[in-house]
């Protein structure tokens, strides 16, 4: 994706707040959320993030502030779903951000008309941003992979079809939800050796350091998305924790693959950052020369040259004791996307070769991302060695797996000399007690 004047450094908003240098929503980000003020009894509709405020797109719509070029497109930005706006033609959503763009730069002429619908982000909720149809979740990192696999083939570590096929599964869009929303240890059945199973609370809870990708436009049931086009059929990305019962994972996965184990929580971050926002930040996707090679409908050239993206990402915990002590989440992992063995075009590919109809809102989850090394590692699971290596925390607490009250938290940015930073905001959520089976 070319970079174009939206992705100038140089760019200052007339929100001073953007200009920090530190700000996760420059202006060369302007994300999308779903919100409303807190505490007041009005509509969820569609907002841009913009140093610490957001630019409600209802009231955007209602000023007309932007022109009649793009009007059809803040209409669909306004909506309490962003379904209609994920369906436009990426040139459509390039319009909408080069309007916005030049709307909130110093010396605009609208400054005036689109500070009227600012809101403080410190005075807002947000909602899940997209009726999100279906939601797959893939298995893209090879680190995450061969870390789990040794857990239980030491000898074996990775399955024959690993490097030939993006691994995934279905999973649950009801049980989705937006960051800040907490959710009760899962109950499920738990198999201990020489014993019949018993339905109790899980208690080897643990987190999935992962992205989330949106689909924007889908494609026809029977027809599949070229490579070469795939990345036309993203709309943005999140990030995603993709909550995981280890222990009602080890009884019941096989031979199907996870059910109860996955499907009680996902969190998601409430802003979407756009594929165009991440333009500056794409890198070369690149595997060694031993591996096999993706098949042809899985490898194009602009997928090898800069199919890969360099967001950073870290995980933090803060426990119920340095909550009372005023302590904040202690970070343990940090990582980044391009670490990933499939890039986002090839799981747009593969998941729609056989056919299948992507539909705009669709959720695809990157799998845990996992670095090379322990200190990259996504998942408490191989942190521990599965539970066998207790993590101590700053305050000396450890953990093995995740206990009540725990919080986990998720950030993700991108960084580099000559260019802004694009920031994710935060994924957050804390786990209470089980509802006792």
């Amino acid at each position: 994706m070319a970079l174009n004047e939206t992705h100038d450094p140089a760019l200052q908003s007339w929100v001073a707040s953007a200009n920090t240098g530190s700000s996760d929503f420059s202006i060369q980000n302007l994300p999308f959320a779903v919100f409303r003020r807190s505490g007041k009894n009005e509509a969820f509709r569609g907002g841009v993030a913009i140093g610490d405020q957001v630019l409600d797109m209802a009231a955007v719509r209602d000023a007309q502030a932007l022109g009649a070029e793009v009007q059809a497109q803040v209409e669909a930005a306004a909506q309490a779903q962003l379904n209609a706006l994920m369906a436009m033609s990426p040139a459509q959503c390039a319009a909408l951000r080069l309007a916005l763009s030049r709307g909130l730069r110093l010396g605009s002429a609208q400054q005036a008309a689109l500070q009227a619908c600012l809101v403080p982000q410190a005075e807002v909720e947000y909602t899940v941003p997209a009726r999100i149809g279906d939601y797959t979740d893939f298995y893209t990192s090879v680190h995450h992979a061969t870390n789990v696999g040794k857990l239980f083939r030491p000898t074996n570590p990775l399955m024959e079809n690993y490097k030939w096929v993006p691994i995934g599964y279905h999973g649950r869009a009801s049980s989705i939800r937006i960051s800040g929303v907490d959710f009760h240890r899962p109950n499920g059945q738990l198999k201990a050796p020489d014993v019949d199973p018993v339905l109790k609370p899980c208690n080897r809870l643990d987190y999935e350091l992962e992205m989330g990708i949106y689909t924007g436009q889908g494609n026809h049931w029977g027809d599949a998305i070229a490579i070469e086009a795939a990345e036309n059929h993203i709309f943005g990305l999140c990030l995603l924790n993709d909550w995981s019962a280890r222990d009602v994972q080890a009884w019941e996965y096989q031979p199907l693959g996870p059910f109860l184990s996955k499907n009680f929580a996902t969190s998601i971050s409430p802003w979407i950052v756009t594929l165009e926002a991440l333009a500056p930040y794409r890198t070369a996707f690149t595997r060694p020369a031993e591996d096999p090679q993706p098949l042809p409908y899985l490898s194009s050239q602009a997928n090898r040259e800069q199919g890969a993206l360099d967001v950073q990402l870290t995980v933090a915990i803060q426990t119920p004791q340095m909550r009372a002590a005023g302590q904040p989440a202690a970070q343990i992992t940090q990582t980044s996307y391009r670490h990933a063995y499939w890039t986002m075009a090839q799981l747009m590919a593969h998941h729609s070769v056989n056919g299948c109809d992507l539909q705009p809102g669709d959720l695809l989850g990157t799998g845990t991302l996992s670095g090379p090394t322990t200190s990259e590692a996504g998942a408490l699971l191989e942190i521990t060695e599965g539970g066998k290596k207790p993590l101590t925390l700053p305050n000396g607490e450890t953990r093995t797996f995740l206990l009540d009250g725990d919080a986990v938290v998720f950030t993700g940015w991108c960084e580099k000399p000559g260019a802004a930073r694009i920031g994710f905001g935060e994924c957050r959520a804390t786990v209470l007690p089980s509802r006792q089976a």
